[in-house]
């Protein structure tokens, strides 16, 4: 598909989950758009990640309505490159206006007339309503303690992709959300010494009395909270669809050679130190993952549901010895440590997006994805309008939403006054007529 207008009625910018969704509620509701992606559909998926990655969620909940993973059974967990082929199957299943290999530059309010200037790496385009659906992982973040060593090789987890690309010697795995735990799991297992620095965590059974998480979180309602809990702002999860599925204990990596430490604090002429958090870390961890086997507890009885007990998910391995006895610095040359891989998360980049929609912290100002800058929505961001919004089926029911907005506001925008409407079906007079 080729851009050959210089007017749209609405522009989305991306074509990953978000704007895949986004596209299809706008054609169902008849909105002309146009969706432009720099790279391919679905792209982060396919290159953004390590190799073995898989969906944290299982087939039949990490899904959009109307089309399931084909030739996955439905309790499996899609490898990525199944994942980005979804996506691009649903976007041929409604023929979705989408063009790839396009970057928008810039999106400017027009000044004296309605809608955004568009500059892109194609041309200049028209757009009355632009919403964007790039996401939540657009830049990296490694912070600032990182040393300035060249000695060691550091990489964000964005550029992993599996033990082989790695230098001999030992590796530091810096986070410990689902990222961090399975590529330090992956290169323990590959033979590697990590030492796997673990922060404040969420930590949820993989599975628990034969259901698993995603469907617990669903009938307990956490999946549509609509307001984070304070203090869990920065909070990650660790939670892994890797072989096949498993709850993430640290404990048993450690008893299977894995080194844990507490929250990386700094470094200094090649001495790493941090913080003697470990065990109060890990402790909050046990909390969360004990509390949602309570709340399954709970529910089971409440309903009378038929479902087997499972006492054994409440016994816990003995402390490890680097839990009882933290590391609170390590002498990066000594250990033999070669590699720093920072899991640290990613930042999000609007620097092209010029207009008034954000906040003095750089995030943008919405209620459910619609803007404080009338014509602009936000779509495929965690907490958009609930926990479930960065998720895969999060992603679509919010773009329902802010599909309907859209078409609620060209209805007042195309509303025409009766002497509007009578001048329009003047008959036009042709001067000089006989």
């Amino acid at each position: 598909m080729t851009i050959n207008k210089t007017k749209i009625d609405t522009l989305v910018v991306g074509a990953g989950q978000a704007g895949v969704a986004m596209s299809e509620h706008l054609s169902r509701l008849g909105v002309p758009h146009l969706v432009l992606e720099r790279n391919r559909v679905a792209e982060a998926w396919r290159s953004g990640r390590w190799d073995s990655l898989v969906a944290n969620g299982p087939a039949w909940h990490d899904r959009f309505p109307g089309l399931e993973f084909e030739g996955l059974d439905p309790d499996a967990f899609a490898a990525k490159e199944q994942v980005a082929d979804y996506f691009e199957a649903y976007a041929r299943k409604f023929n979705a206006p989408i063009r790839t290999g396009v970057e928008v530059t810039q999106v400017l309010r027009n000044s004296d007339r309605p809608g955004f200037t568009v500059h892109t790496s194609d041309g200049v385009i028209e757009a009355r309503q632009v919403v964007v659906a790039t996401g939540p992982f657009q830049r990296p973040v490694i912070p600032p303690i990182a040393p300035q060593d060249s000695r060691v090789l550091q990489m964000h987890s964005a550029a992993y992709r599996n033990p082989q690309q790695l230098p001999e010697g030992a590796v530091l795995v810096v986070g410990a959300g689902s990222s961090g735990v399975q590529i330090a799991d992956e290169l323990q297992r590959a033979g590697k010494q990590v030492y796997l620095s673990v922060g404040a965590h969420d930590r949820p059974p993989r599975a628990y009395r034969n259901r698993d998480f995603c469907w617990w979180l669903g009938v307990l309602g956490e999946w549509d909270a609509e307001a984070m809990q304070p203090g869990k702002e920065h909070v990650t999860i660790a939670v892994s669809g890797a072989r096949g599925g498993h709850t993430v204990d640290f404990r048993k990596l450690a008893q299977q050679g894995m080194t844990l430490v507490g929250l990386t604090k700094s470094f200094d002429n090649g001495v790493v130190r941090f913080e003697a958090n470990l065990a109060e870390n890990i402790a909050r961890g046990d909390e969360n993952y004990l509390a949602l086997l309570d709340a399954a507890d709970a529910y089971i009885a409440r309903n009378g549901l038929d479902l087997p007990q499972e006492p054994e998910a409440r016994v816990m391995l003995p402390d490890p010895l680097c839990l009882t006895q933290p590391i609170l610095e390590l002498d990066l040359a000594k250990a033999g440590v070669s590699t720093i891989i920072w899991a640290t998360g990613y930042s999000v980049d609007y620097s092209w997006l010029q207009v008034d929609a954000f906040k003095d912290n750089g995030k943008p100002r919405h209620q459910r994805g619609v803007s404080s800058e009338p014509g602009i929505y936000f779509v495929g961001l965690p907490w958009l309008s609930r926990r479930g919004s960065a998720f895969i089926w999060g992603v679509w029911h919010d773009a329902r939403h802010i599909g309907e907005h859209i078409v609620k506001q060209r209805t007042y925008f195309d509303y025409r006054d009766a002497s509007q409407r009578q001048a329009e079906r003047q008959p036009v007079s042709l001067m000089g007529a006989r």
